[in-house]
């Protein structure tokens, strides 16, 4: 591989807490040194004067589709779209057909992630066989073969003893339990937020209560045995709550919010738009501004995009029989750029480490750093740009986006993986 050299850019480190104008050499995939006005031989140059470098993208939390849903998405699709997203690693849900919960599914993953160009695949196994909540996967089996963490990815593990023995099991071979706490009986049935406005539409609620009984209940039980729990897509300010005095208490807990719960109401769902329907649903207003206030503190250590790709016909029907699920790749850094950095709520080294730094030391993953001997995953950003987001330019297959239309300040324009550059942007936005 060439030598590369990433001249006159803003670089920022989050894992360093470095913010300056420097460049970045990158020999044979890994970055070799930062620093001002280097000058190398033979060194190929990218110009980045007037744009961010920073640490690739870390995505904790996508579904990928394969296999068994390629209608929807490809691990090759999917790694192309990320790297649009500047996503450098994707940790892929094991929730496909067949589910990924034994060695041949995860290594499955494994191959078809390495043919892919984009980013990184990286892939979850089940925590239980087949998602069923009734017996634990192998878990040495799949970390061998090369699983990173376990988790029942949309289904919340419903006997306490088996989610008792998973955080346990998955300590031993030192991998998180990647949760979505759910008390199922208090949720079954809901499609959005329980409240004034499920009752005027009409529709079946889902309770903040249900989030918040099993989150409670899987930090007691990560308190009691001592394991990694990452919990999934917090979408209330009392689970932040929760996550926040566990963590004080010493309890090994990380949590992950979307952009869609931090930046998006249930009010939105008043004209039955099917991109709106998300699970967990759209909490409140009061949910969001919480949610954001738990990622500017660091209770919420990083940002997942929770990508589920859906058809046109899927999500074409009634709010009521319309599958969950929003692309997000191809979306996340403009929107919070936009809607949190340019008005206050987080500063732009911040928003970067909870899309890197955050995500890849709360799964225990190589990333979010520029440190010296690191794979260059890279992410140049023009912060300025202004463009409208046309999901008919999306590269992922699917289109089920609640930010269609949405004017963002703030682009990716390049993303390169060991050094390589996957994804360009090819025309002014």
């Amino acid at each position: 591989m060439k030598r590369l050299l990433i001249r006159g850019g803003r670089v920022i480190d989050p894992a360093a807490g470095t913010d300056a104008a420097a460049d970045l050499l990158v020999d044979e995939g890994r970055i070799v040194h930062v620093g001002p006005s280097l000058a190398p031989e033979s060194a190929e140059v990218v110009d980045a004067r007037g744009l961010v470098v920073a640490p690739g993208f870390v995505d904790p939390h996508a579904h990928l589709c394969e296999p068994g849903w390629e209608h929807r998405e490809t691990i090759a699709t999917g790694a192309l779209a990320a790297a649009a997203g500047g996503y450098t690693t994707v940790c892929a849900m094991p929730d496909t057909d067949p589910v990924v919960d034994d060695p041949a599914s995860v290594g499955f993953v494994v191959a078809a992630g390495r043919r892919a160009r984009g980013a990184r695949v990286l892939p979850v196994a089940a925590v239980s066989a087949g998602r069923k909540g009734e017996q634990l996967t192998e878990f040495g089996e799949v970390v061998d073969a090369g699983a990173i963490a376990v988790s029942d990815a949309g289904r919340a593990v419903r006997s306490s003893m088996l989610m008792r023995l998973a955080l346990e099991y998955a300590r031993a071979f030192g991998v998180p339990v990647l949760s979505h706490p759910e008390d199922t009986g208090l949720a079954r049935g809901g499609v959005m937020h329980e409240g004034v406005m499920s009752t005027r539409l009409g529709l079946r609620g889902k309770p903040a209560a249900a989030e918040e009984i099993g989150t409670a209940r899987d930090l007691a039980l990560a308190e009691a045995t001592g394991g990694r729990l990452h919990l999934q897509r917090v979408s209330t300010a009392a689970a932040a709550d929760l996550v926040r005095r566990a963590r004080a208490r010493g309890v090994r807990v990380t949590a992950e919010a979307t952009p869609h719960h931090l930046l998006l109401s249930h009010e939105l769902v008043a004209g039955y738009g099917t991109e709106y329907k998300v699970d967990p649903p759209l909490r409140t207003p009061s949910d969001c501004g919480a949610l954001c206030e738990a990622l500017a503190d660091g209770t919420v250590d990083c940002i997942a995009t929770d990508h589920a790709p859906r058809t046109y016909d899927e999500k074409e029907q009634a709010f009521d029989d319309a599958p969950f699920g929003v692309v997000g790749f191809e979306t996340a850094f403009a929107v919070l750029h936009t809607r949190l950095v340019l008005t206050g709520v987080l500063t732009l080294p911040e928003l970067l480490a909870r899309m890197s730094t955050g995500p890849a030391r709360a799964l225990g993953l190589a990333g979010g750093t520029l440190a010296p001997g690191d794979p260059a995953d890279l992410v140049l950003i023009d912060t300025n740009a202004k463009w409208t987001i046309d999901p008919a330019a999306f590269l992922s297959k699917c289109r089920n986006t609640p930010f269609g239309g949405v004017e963002a300040t703030g682009r990716v324009v390049r993303t390169l993986v060991g050094g390589e550059t996957v994804w360009e942007a090819t025309a002014a936005p």
